[in-house]
């Protein structure tokens, strides 16, 4: 009988130990995902839209905790808090990648790029050296998330160069790619925050400003301007990343549809992406004074020298070899040849 009582016991005490190990396997992995973008645009549409299929088809295994509209910060804060885990991803624009790995501040080189086309084919043909850049950096390259065509907005006319001298332009705190593009073009940047600029222009402090049109409409700045200079300075990088410590704690078959899962949907951020700003643009030429550049070849001289100024940030190895692969690309295309 005592036998028989122990061994109830150990079964006991076993199933219950089962039971336990059992529930802390069934554990979710739960991905904090921050990002700058408000609750109710495209890009927060499309990330809800991957979390709810990575749940299900990991059967809960991995769940994502989304913060929406900068409530954990700007990317510096994110990147801050990803490194002491408070969170694991976010969707970055460039100045966030150029905190993380700062030789991919090349993707926003001003006059890089003529149309997507050459983004396209540029994206494609170094994924896996981009990708591997970002891992040696600690984190995993989840898709690219492109902002678009940067434009210039402005309470005074700009037509060229020589009118940057007479602006009060701000820049991004931080972002050395526009600090030396906008020197290089002849002004005295101001950089700040992104949430002192709205103050910043109602008290006089700037009177022009730079963004993609699906963002400055989100924000409001445009309201305050009088003009758009008709011309893209550069298109704005952006990718999805997650902290690679977070993401090597996945099991393999999670890993396998989180990155599956990422190509599915990230895909599509580009092409709604390109049809939001189609469509700012429109918005902005039918509210502000449209300005058409007096000669573009003076902007991409100076574009060219800051190009190569700006090889003390992402150094020469990257730019050289993307812009002979646009060349190469031009190249091909003006013949009617595939690359």
């Amino acid at each position: 009988m005592k036998y028989f009582r122990i061994l109830m016991a150990a079964f006991i005490i076993s199933l219950f130990s089962y039971k336990g190990l059992n529930a802390q396997a069934a554990k979710p992995s739960i991905i904090k995902f921050a990002t700058l973008a408000p609750e109710g645009t495209s890009w927060v549409k499309v990330l809800r839209e991957f979390a709810k299929d990575v749940e299900t088809q990991t059967k809960g295994g991995v769940k994502f905790k989304i913060y929406t509209g900068g409530v954990q910060g700007d990317e510096k804060d994110i990147i801050r808090k990803i490194k002491t885990g408070q969170l694991h991803a976010s969707g970055f624009t460039g100045v966030g990648i150029g905190e993380i790995a700062k030789e991919m501040r090349v993707l926003d080189a001003p006059f890089l790029f003529k149309n997507t086309d050459e983004i396209d084919y540029v994206y494609s043909k170094f994924n896996d050296e981009f990708s591997k850049i970002f891992e040696d950096n600690g984190f995993i390259l989840l898709g690219w998330s492109e902002i678009g065509e940067v434009y210039v907005l402005s309470k005074k006319r700009i037509s060229s160069p020589a009118d940057f001298k007479d602006i009060k332009l701000w820049v991004w705190e931080g972002d050395p790619i526009a600090l030396k593009t906008f020197e290089t073009f002849g002004t005295k940047p101001i950089p700040l925050s992104i949430s002192d600029v709205m103050t910043s222009i109602q008290t006089g402090m700037i009177d022009t400003v730079y963004a993609t049109p699906a963002t400055i409409i989100p924000l409001g700045w445009h309201s305050k301007m009088s003009y758009i200079l008709d011309m893209p300075i550069t298109y704005g990088s952006g990718a999805v990343l997650i902290s690679r410590s977070m993401f090597d704690k996945l099991s393999d078959d999670n890993k396998k549809i989180v990155m599956e899962l990422s190509k599915k949907h990230f895909s599509n951020l580009n092409k709604i992406g390109r049809e939001d700003n189609k469509k700012g643009l429109k918005l902005l030429k039918s509210k502000l004074k449209v300005v058409k550049p007096d000669d573009v070849r003076a902007f991409e001289a100076l574009a060219k020298k800051a190009r190569e100024d700006l090889k003390q940030v992402y150094g020469n190895k990257l730019i050289d070899e993307i812009e002979k692969a646009i060349g190469e690309y031009r190249d091909a295309k003006a013949k009617n040849k595939k690359i």
